[in-house]
């Protein structure tokens, strides 16, 4: 049985662009941003919003790992969002949501910027039996979810510095490698520059984020990088055939370099037959625990998945399964996989002990 504490590491959260494109502020719960935006087109850009540090507390969502995500111009599907044309911009853009953490993280001792073992184990202890609700922390592992912002390969050493301890090469397409399509474009293998920041990501033992890569730069990312990776938030294509979805072959590859993907409790990501405009009633949270299931039976182990929700994404409340409501609701998973079949110890791997495998292999000291 595992000596950590029962919460659960939410593998991707949008937490800096909510607050800096929308307004949310982190501190404010669900419910009060939905009260807030009452009248007003955030729910109609982004969703009805689904999470902040009050509901993660609640539902013991003790780790996530909080994107610097910047929308290149031309994929922008909100024409309000603020976009980038150039990597000056998105540098700039990017280094802007770090700030936002660090003064996230200076405002309140709730929150925990967790860039080594010591910073970790100071969250995990604070989620001991016995400790005071009051006395909790979430700590934050800040991920570059498509690496435009970064300069140039060799400049990855600046976003480490700042506390980066996990890079995404694309979101869709960008300068680093091929993604999932957007507007027609995505496709392709790694570039050189990607080729170049892989070798540069290994000498600082940080974690690769397969997720929003394309089949062929997943591929060759698996056979170039050596050292540990992830999807932060990708299910299975047998969930929906789509290329934002894994395949068994691509799974099996991340098993065997013993990675972790987190799956997502997004409803267009979880059914083949979604219809855009389906009723959130008609995806119940079963659809979850059969992706994470299917990933579990072809690799033969429960250490291969997690959780990686995105939530309020690019979605919300319409857009999550039946029975959930905020992010405190993540866990549902741990009693749907219960009633399943799966054991405690297996639950608890899956809802926080696999990416904390990943954490406690990356981390500096």
């Amino acid at each position: 049985m595992s000596s950590d504490p029962r919460i659960i590491v939410d593998a991707h959260q949008d937490i800096a662009y909510n607050a800096l494109d929308y307004g949310r502020d982190f501190l404010q719960s669900a419910y009060h941003k939905r009260k807030l935006e009452q009248n007003t087109d955030v729910p109609s850009r982004n969703g009805i919003a689904t999470s902040g540090l009050p509901d993660l507390l609640l539902g013991r969502v003790g780790i996530v790992f909080a994107t610097i995500y910047a929308t290149p111009e031309w994929a922008k599907l909100d024409p309000l969002e603020t976009g980038y044309q150039t990597p000056a911009d998105a540098h700039k853009m990017g280094m802007a949501q770090v700030d936002y953490y660090h003064k996230l993280a200076d405002t309140t001792d709730r929150i925990v910027l967790v860039r080594t073992q010591s910073d970790l184990q100071k969250v995990l202890n604070s989620w001991a039996d016995g400790v005071d609700f009051e006395q909790h922390k979430v700590g934050f592992v800040l991920l570059i979810e498509g690496a435009d912002p970064i300069r140039e390969p060799k400049a990855f050493e600046e976003w480490y510095d700042r506390g980066v301890r996990i890079c995404g090469p694309a979101w869709s397409e960008t300068r680093y490698s091929g993604g999932t399509s957007r507007n027609g474009r995505g496709p392709g293998p790694l570039t050189a520059l990607g080729r170049e920041l892989l070798e540069v990501m290994a000498g600082f033992n940080a974690v690769l984020d397969l997720s929003h890569m394309s089949e062929e730069s997943f591929l060759e990312a698996l056979d170039r990088y050596e050292g540990v990776v992830i999807a932060s938030h990708s299910n299975p294509r047998t969930s929906r055939d789509t290329d934002r979805h894994l395949t068994d072959e691509m799974i099996r590859r991340l098993a065997e370099h013993d990675g972790v993907m987190g799956a997502v409790p997004f409803n267009s990501f979880l059914r083949r037959d979604f219809m855009r405009g389906d009723a959130k009633a008609k995806t119940p949270i079963r659809h979850v625990i059969e992706a994470i299931d299917h990933v579990c039976q072809i690799v033969g182990s429960v250490r291969h998945v997690g959780i990686g929700s995105d939530f309020d994404g690019g979605f919300g409340y319409d857009h999550i399964p039946a029975e959930m409501d905020t992010i405190a609701d993540l866990n549902l998973i741990a009693e749907g996989l219960k009633v399943r079949g799966y054991s405690a110890d297996d639950v608890q791997l899956i809802m926080s002990g696999n990416f904390l495998r990943v954490l406690r292999a990356t981390l500096p000291k």
